[in-house]
């Protein structure tokens, strides 16, 4: 779940965070109106769920209600990134001594939530890190154990930030790491936190994403901002029809789950995939040893005859797919024979013939002998275990190849 920074700068706000005296209004004379309330010159800043506002003209800075008004009419008709704005966002313009980074991310390798902060903001910190490391701290924390605000102290320490600096900065980082773990959130950064010439700090930008699967947990909060369940999870593009269809055929279905994606997919082997991590290692698998793939998708948690067929079918209807690849690690917790027994009926209710259609079936585990029994009768190439991963993308990407010539 995605917020818009109008959002994420009241998350901040309930977190005890200090914030400025903004506003935020669908309306270019409701801007003024907020200008005037605020007084002296403002920022005029779209609401998009996308990057690159500055250099598409989506912030601009005012000095009177009316050219906030002026501004403010203007970018409410300006498209970014194929994103029109939910409204703008009315800031004071703060009197910035430093400008500091802020944040918290999920780290999947080490499980654990990861705090950063670093001297150098406003600017990405993928580039800080990157150009600057020595300009970033780093503090894993744990999600069981209480949070002590000497952990975030030590992760703006190894910044090199000190002394009245150090100080006041530490309740933030604090805060959004608190923040993090009540809200169920994977990201929750500030940037910049501002220093002003007061020696106050103030949170001028912030950005959030909550975890989809913590969305039931939030309501209160997500009724708090106003963000009803017609939302959904604020998606960075519109699904495709493929993705749409995907997702009502997993809906209909309590048993196991599908997912599928082919955003930025133009190939022509379609991937009827599993496995959490496994998805992308075959996906890569498959580019790597020279297949274009048409799609991303996953499939597992035991999921009924029908929601594998669904979710095959959708693949084979993707422009371009006349071969499939069916493919996951070892499975426990999904049965193999109705993965066949789905992928199959698809390729059936398709008119094609599922032993030319599936050019690989790799997918040992539970019920295997029964699987294989079925793939053999429909003439399909499958491997057990004893196949990696890596050459079972290969021997697919081979096939479609030579079908290609």
């Amino acid at each position: 779940m995605r917020f818009f920074e109008y959002e994420a700068r009241e998350i901040v706000k309930r977190a005890g965070i200090p914030v400025t005296d903004y506003g935020f209004t669908t309306d270019a004379t409701e801007a003024k109106e907020i200008a005037q309330r605020i007084g002296g010159p403002t920022v005029i800043k779209s609401q998009v769920l996308t990057g690159g506002r500055m250099k598409a003209g989506g912030v601009k800075f005012a000095d009177t209600p009316e050219e906030a008004q002026a501004h403010a009419k203007d970018i409410l008709a300006l498209e970014i990134n194929g994103h029109m704005p939910r409204g703008v966002l009315v800031d004071p313009k703060a009197q910035v001594e430093q400008e500091y980074y802020a944040g918290v991310v999920w780290d999947g390798t080490a499980k654990k939530p990861l705090m950063l902060f670093s001297d150098m903001g406003g600017i990405d910190i993928e580039q800080v890190a990157e150009e600057h490391p020595d300009h970033v701290g780093r503090g894993h924390f744990s999600t069981l154990e209480p949070f002590s605000d000497f952990q975030a102290k030590q992760v703006i320490a190894a910044a090199g930030v000190t002394g009245r600096a150090l100080q006041r900065a530490t309740p933030v980082l604090a805060r959004l790491a608190r923040l993090f773990l009540e809200n169920d959130m994977t990201l929750a950064e500030i940037n910049p936190l501002a220093e002003l010439k007061d020696g106050s700090f103030v949170a001028l930008d912030a950005h959030m994403e909550m975890e989809n699967e913590g969305m039931p947990r939030q309501k209160a909060l997500l009724g708090a901002l106003g963000i009803g369940a017609q939302e959904g999870t604020r998606e960075g593009h519109t699904p495709t029809a493929f993705e749409e269809a995907v997702k009502a055929i997993d809906a209909a279905d309590h048993r196991g789950v599908i997912q599928g994606k082919d955003t930025g997919f133009t190939g022509n082997i379609g991937l009827v995939i599993g496995a959490g991590g496994g998805s992308l290692t075959l996906t890569d698998a498959v580019r790597q040893q020279g297949g274009k793939p048409a799609n991303y998708s996953e499939i597992g948690g035991n999921p009924s005859v029908a929601k594998a067929c669904g979710l095959a079918k959708q693949v084979l209807r993707l422009e371009g797919v006349e071969k499939i690849a069916v493919m996951m690690s070892i499975v426990s917790n999904t049965r193999v024979d109705i993965v066949a027994r789905g992928v199959i009926k698809a390729c059936l209710e398709l008119g094609k013939d599922p032993g030319e259609t599936i050019a690989i079936f790799r997918i040992p585990g539970a019920w295997e002998e029964e699987g294989f029994k079925i793939l053999d009768s429909y003439g399909i190439e499958y491997c057990d275990r004893s196949v990696s991963l890596w050459e079972a993308a290969g021997r697919a990407v081979a096939k479609i190849e030579k079908a290609a010539a």
